[in-house]
């Protein structure tokens, strides 16, 4: 039995997920949840329609998202696990997160404790830092787009908008005029250039102002008024804040981005560093980044599969998915290419890459088959295994170097195909 043109087969998704009850609708498809029938995890699958995403001039945006993505895995952050593409849709599927939204969570309680919005200001935190780390901007930041596990745990999500270090124009700014009216950063309002990761704490000092007061700071009815007082930092703390929250929020709030508080001072400041009694109400106690580490705590190794180690090097191109296939069914235009190589050799190839690495990388096995890279040791502050510019030096002067022989051009029988 042939599979259905939109990839399912009796209600599963290319042989790999069970598609489950819709979630909801967006604007280029919906959501599903499903089961992986590889480990029997839930995920939320998000079906995408080429056609809309196409007609609405999206497909850079949505070709982006899924690079940053694939980019940034953190705890506090959406997780995708795979993506999966036919001639009319694109799938995704992502870590389910059945909390729903900390804007949700805003809306029905009004303002929470300073302790409770502490522990959800340290995970944002810990979230955004990683990512600036990396070169990711995420540019929409606010409660909509966190959302929150069955722990309380707080997940970044929707990185539509965001941007990469490599998009800064030669002035070494970002000129996109993009956001949310009321968390949007003066000086992208200014449309003169900005720093991403200047105008992303501004919406994180946004995000903890709404979390303490219950409302916005910046508001009125007329937004061209609004955006003034945006840019004269015209806001009033309540007189409900604690004295270290009121010298912490102005720091965040300053319109000044020259002189607005960096990550690095933020987490010295006496509100962020004192200790947290309350915490959201959930199953379990939420992760805490502050936290010192215990006794029993695992310390699991960074982990990279090859997806994430091909979407760090120059040139990642996710074209294919909004492409077809021609009549002899190789695919036109993308970077998609195949190997006669066994999976084994593959993986010897892999290992010799690693070696390479004076014992800073290795290859070890991995579900449903596959293998992994893994840093060996954990980094500095830029991550466990480097920064970007290291990730993409080891893709690009040994990994892709080490793979190029083994490239087939012809249309596969082949046993392994790699997307890079």
């Amino acid at each position: 039995m042939a599979a259905a043109a939109d990839g399912k087969k009796g209600g599963v998704l290319q042989g790999r997920y069970e598609m489950g009850r819709v979630l909801g609708h967006g604007n280029f498809g919906r959501v599903h949840v499903a089961r992986d029938l590889r480990t029997g995890q839930s995920v939320a699958v998000k079906v995408v329609a080429k056609e809309k995403v196409v007609r609405a001039g999206m497909v850079e945006q949505i070709k982006r998202e899924i690079a940053v993505m694939k980019r940034v895995s953190h705890p506090n952050i959406v997780e995708l696990h795979e993506v999966m593409a036919t001639r009319s849709k694109i799938y995704l599927a992502l870590e389910l997160v059945r909390g729903g939204e900390l804007f949700a969570r805003i809306v029905r309680s009004g303002r929470v404790k300073e302790d409770v919005a502490r522990l959800y200001f340290r995970q944002l935190i810990s979230a955004v830092d990683f990512c600036h780390a990396r070169g990711v901007y995420h540019r929409d930041l606010k409660p909509e787009n966190l959302l929150l596990d069955e722990a309380g745990n707080l997940k970044v999500v929707d990185f539509g908008l965001s941007a990469l270090a490599d998009h800064a124009r030669a002035d070494g700014l970002l000129h996109t005029l993009c956001g949310t009216p009321g968390y949007a950063a003066p000086e992208v309002l200014q449309d003169k250039g900005y720093d991403g990761a200047k105008a992303d704490l501004w919406s994180c000092g946004v995000i903890l102002y709404v979390l303490l007061a219950g409302s916005l700071p910046f508001q009125d009815d007329n937004i061209v008024t609004m955006y003034k007082k945006v840019q004269r930092g015209d806001y009033r703390c309540p007189p409900w804040l604690s004295t270290d929250a009121r010298r912490l929020i102005p720091k965040l709030l300053d319109p000044n981005p020259a002189t607005r508080i960096t990550v690095a001072e933020l987490v010295e400041m006496p509100w962020f560093k004192k200790t947290s009694i309350a915490r959201p109400v959930s199953v379990e106690a939420p992760v805490d980044p502050a936290r010192p580490k215990e006794a029993g705590d695992k310390d699991e190794p960074e982990t990279m599969n090859a997806f994430h180690l091909i979407s760090l090097s120059e040139g990642f191109d996710l074209s294919p998915l909004f492409e077809g296939r021609s009549s002899t069914g190789r695919r036109e235009g993308g970077m998609l290419f195949a190997t006669r190589e066994p999976a084994r050799g593959v993986v010897s190839r892999l290992e010799e890459v690693a070696a390479r690495g004076g014992g800073q990388m290795r290859v070890t096995k991995s579900g449903a088959g596959g293998v992994r890279f893994e840093g060996a040791g954990r980094g500095g502050p830029k991550g466990h295994g480097g920064d970007t510019l290291e990730y993409r030096s080891f893709c690009s002067e040994h990994l892709r170097p080490a793979l190029q022989d083994i490239v087939w051009a012809a249309d596969p029988p082949a046993s392994v195909a790699l997307a890079v």
